[in-house]
Order: C-alpha cells, then sequence, then structure tokens
C-alpha cells in the first residue's frame, strides 16, 4: 500500500489546505514590515486573495476575486473596531522616543500574519464542512475571525520566533587581557 492510499481524502486535503496558509503567513508578515500603511493593507489582500485562490484549488471549489474581495472586506468591516484600537496604539507606541521605532516594526508583521492565518483558517474551516467559496459569508463570522486572529497572532509570534532563532549570530570575541 502506498503512504498516500492509507490517508483519507479529506484529511489529505486539510492537511494540504493548512500547508497553504502557513504558507502565506510569513509572506504577509514581510509585507508587515513595509512603514507605509497603504502599502502593508494592499500587500497583504493581495496575499490573501491568492492565498484563497490556492485554497480553493486545493477542494477544488470556484473562486472568483470579486468574491474574494467582498470576503476580505467584510472580514475588515467586522474587525475594524479592533483593528483600529490596535492600530491606535500601535501609533502611540510607535511615537515613545527611542522605543517606539523598535516596536512598531515588531508588531505590524504579527498582525498581518495573524490577519492572513485568521482568513485562511476560516476559509478551510468552512470548506471542510462542506461549504463552497461561494457559499462563505464572512459577515456571520465577526467572533470567530477574532478567535482565529488571536491564534494567528500567536502562530506568526512563533513563526517570526523560529526564524530569529535561525538567523546566524555574529561571534562574540574574548575580552581582552
Amino acid at each position: 500500500m502506498v503512504a498516500s492510499e492509507s490517508i483519507p481524502a479529506e484529511t489529505s486535503r486539510s492537511t494540504t489546505a493548512h500547508a497553504v496558509v502557513n504558507k502565506y503567513v510569513p509572506w504577509s508578515m514581510g509585507v508587515g514590515i513595509i512603514p507605509m500603511p497603504v502599502l502593508v493593507i494592499a500587500g497583504v489582500g493581495g496575499i490573501q486573495l491568492k492565498m484563497m485562490s490556492d485554497i480553493c484549488a486545493v477542494y477544488q471549489t470556484p473562486f472568483t476575486e470579486q468574491k474574494g474581495r467582498s470576503i476580505l472586506l467584510a472580514i475588515v468591516g467586522a474587525a475594524a473596531p479592533t483593528a483600529i484600537g490596535l492600530g491606535g496604539l500601535t501609533g502611540l507606541v510607535a511615537s515613545i522616543p527611542f522605543v517606539g521605532p523598535f516596536i512598531f516594526p515588531a508588531t505590524v508583521p504579527i498582525l498581518a500574519g495573524g490577519a492572513t492565518w485568521a482568513v485562511g483558517r476560516m476559509l478551510v474551516e468552512h470548506l471542510e464542512s462542506g461549504g463552497s467559496f461561494l457559499s462563505f459569508d464572512a459577515s456571520e463570522t465577526k467572533e470567530m475571525f477574532a478567535q482565529r486572529f488571536e491564534e494567528g497572532k500567536a502562530e506568526a509570534k512563533k513563526f517570526a520566533s523560529k526564524v530569529s532563532n535561525s538567523v546566524p549570530r555574529p561571534a562574540t570575541a574574548a575580552p581582552a587581557a
């Protein structure tokens, strides 16, 4: 028996879809480093559209960019109060002399990665439950998005930590005698 035959199609499909989500989280985090919010929003939105398209391909369900944009707008609309609060807080933190400029670039990538993870996981869960991309109603998922967003931020932090730990550090010189 071949290894792929021993795994049910749904499990394999779910695993593949989750791998797609995990593939796009670091890309969103990378875009989050850009110091221009308009470019971050456009970049992360484009990455999320591509991710949704790839997830739909895994489930062999039709994807339309127009429906993808409407899903993202509905999610952003539902999450706007939280995002505005976080954005204001991030702006305040960024204005703290000496410390702010170092904290700001660390927060936006985590938020971007968390949002991408949340959108992807919500879509995968919907498709796994038998729904289609065209039947996905993001306006009814405010609480689910908030929960997935928190989980996504934790996942993004893990990824950032993993990357940080894999970067070679310069050797420290021995103290002079």
